[in-house]
């Protein structure tokens, strides 16, 4: 297991085989949880690309992503998602999820304040 969200074979595998939209929108993500949160640890979780912000992190302790056609699902935690619902009204989001369309630019700066809002709540 790496220490960057995209250096594992299986997260590298299941990227490379998403539509070019998608692979480049998880690319970019890629790069801003890297930023966000250096040293996280990448692997696959329910089948999808997650990283665990705290070493060994279990499912809730871990940030994932899903590519479907129309768009890539983030799903930072329940809790991130209520912190920051009044600035996710341009997307579809439920309790811990929020789907990015391949159409609109990818939100890399919301991204990347969701990000270290998680890694602030697991600190405290």
């Amino acid at each position: 297991m790496g220490d960057d969200l995209c250096s594992s074979k299986q997260v590298d595998a299941y990227i490379a085989a998403q539509r070019p939209h998608t692979r480049r929108a998880f690319e970019e993500q890629c790069a801003c949880i890297r930023q966000a949160a250096h040293g996280v640890n990448e692997m696959m979780n329910y089948d999808i690309p997650a990283c665990a912000l705290v070493r060994g992190g279990k499912h809730d302790q871990q940030l994932m992503m899903a590519g479907y056609p129309p768009h890539v699902g983030f799903y930072p935690h329940p809790d991130v998602i209520e912190a920051f619902a009044n600035r996710l009204v341009a997307y579809k989001f439920a309790k811990g999820s929020v789907q990015f369309p391949l159409n609109q630019p990818n939100p890399t700066a919301l991204i990347a304040e969701m990000v270290k809002c998680r890694l602030s709540q697991l600190k405290r």
